[in-house]
């Protein structure tokens, strides 16, 4: 989807340097377009930034310095470890293949910068759901007849959906729940394979999420091709994989960037052009709005009254993530999930080539009913969860930071209507970019990078 170099085309205004507006940013600047961007963070990355320094001392799991040396981590000056954490853990897969092919041509070492292996939905004693690689359908046939944990009658129920749902194009009615969509499945299939997709995917319980997004990324992610269901968790801050990197190329291609800069009004000019009005005004010829939905509501409610009125009206859900040091503590696969608490989900960091033996992440998703009782609270219920984990020591295990993330993604529910990612056509037109306008995807890197590269497209084309 890379955009064909034109020159002199231009000037063009990007609003937002999350991964959305930063993968328009580039699209545009390597069309020829000549970029401004805005963002009112000190910093870029949107939801998917990092930055959060956290100094662990010399915990009893710290690796020697010669591996230090090879990681993002530093050695503090006091000889204690220091790591620079992201917004909360995440995870890729392998069919995020528009957000990989921006890093790659941006010059990111894609192997060194992730740990990539096999889809494995296992607790921590190891049991669970594992896909070997290969072709997709032949690899879930072949991690489907190694999990024992299940009879065979429960593997065969489970086929049968599946072949449906493939006969129908993994489509369905759009007023349907996932768990709707999975009535009559055995309980073990929801438990163990469903549910932890769907939360994973949409961030959404089952009993809630959007049927027919959860059949796309179920197509997409699991059945698309050869390494396609493939995780890939970070061993680099997120700052490293795509934001530094892009702001990197635009500063080659002659972007003007305005970080800690917030635009605090819009003003249509006629025939597409508009004045972005921030701490000094400036004209373009086209813009861009790849901000929050609540950000762009704001900005464009002057001029697209009902626009912005979706954008307010979708509801956020919150991720909290848990950082763990938990010395002598080791998990069989480098994600585990959890069923005895608030988190769904356990990162062993040290297997991903993190320097912190013992380190741990826990990720409570869907995490507005947790947080009602406070963080010091979930805190606590998620410490419980990483006490359980194999070798765990009761006297040593502590978490070490948590970061909630308010409104990580939005609630991807059944008949959800998603603004359009085109607004105020009246006034000469703006495009936007974000995981949440219109498209196929849940909430995630992949959709706003997706939206971003279309929000190009569609400007160039113009």
């Amino acid at each position: 989807m890379a955009l064909s170099p034109r020159s002199n085309v231009g000037r063009v205004g990007v609003i937002g340097a999350g991964w959305a507006g930063l993968a328009a940013a580039v699209e545009l600047a390597d069309s020829g377009w000549r970029v401004e961007l805005w963002e009112m963070a000190p910093a870029p990355g949107g939801r998917g930034r990092s930055g959060v320094v956290q100094a662990l001392g010399n915990p009893a799991g710290a690796l020697p310095l010669p591996l230090l040396q090879q990681t993002p981590q530093t050695q503090a000056e006091s000889g204690g470890l220091e790591l620079e954490l992201d917004a909360g853990q995440h995870i890729l897969i392998g069919a995020y293949r528009e957000t990989l092919r921006l890093m790659q041509d941006l010059g990111v070492d894609l192997q060194a910068a992730f740990w990539r292996g096999s889809l494995a939905l296992v607790t921590p004693n190891g049991r669970g759901l594992k896909l070997p690689g290969g072709p997709p359908v032949l690899a879930f046939l072949r991690g489907l007849a190694r999990h024992g944990a299940w009879p065979w009658r429960t593997r065969g129920q489970l086929l049968m959906r599946l072949l449906r749902w493939h006969r129908r194009g993994f489509q369905c009615d759009a007023s349907l729940t996932v768990s709707q969509l999975c009535t009559g499945l055995p309980p073990e299939v929801i438990s163990d394979l469903i549910e932890p997709l769907c939360v994973a995917a949409l961030n959404t319980p089952a009993t809630a999420a959007d049927a027919q997004v959860f059949l796309r990324v179920l197509a997409d992610g699991v059945f698309a091709g050869v390494g396609s269901s493939d995780l890939l968790i970070p061993r680099w801050p997120l700052r490293k994989v795509m934001p530094a990197p892009a702001l990197h190329r635009l500063e080659q291609r002659g972007a003007a960037v305005h970080l800690a800069h917030r635009v605090t009004g819009l003003q249509p000019l006629g025939q597409g052009r508009w004045q972005v009005q921030a701490k000094q005004a400036q004209v373009v010829d086209r813009l861009v709005v790849a901000t929050s939905a609540a950000e762009a509501a704001r900005l464009l409610g002057p001029w697209d009254p009902a626009w912005a009125a979706s954008a307010q009206a979708l509801r956020f859900e919150p991720i909290v993530t848990c950082w763990i040091d938990a010395p002598g503590a080791r998990l069989p696969h480098p994600m585990v999930r959890l069923t005895d608490g608030p988190a769904q989900f356990a990162f062993d960091l040290s297997a991903i080539g993190w320097p912190w033996l013992g380190g741990m992440s826990l990720v409570v998703s869907d995490a507005g009913a947790c947080m009602a009782s406070g963080l010091d609270a979930l805190e606590h219920a998620v410490l419980q969860q990483a006490l359980a984990l194999p070798g765990a020591s009761a006297a040593q295990t502590r978490v070490v930071r948590s970061i909630a993330e308010r409104r990580a993604t939005f609630a991807c529910t059944p008949g959800l209507r998603r603004p359009q990612g085109r607004a105020a056509a009246d006034h000469g037109g703006v495009w936007i970019a974000g995981d949440y306008v219109q498209g196929p995807y849940p909430s995630t890197l992949e959709g706003a990078v997706r939206s971003g590269v279309a929000a190009a497209q569609q400007l160039r084309d113009s």
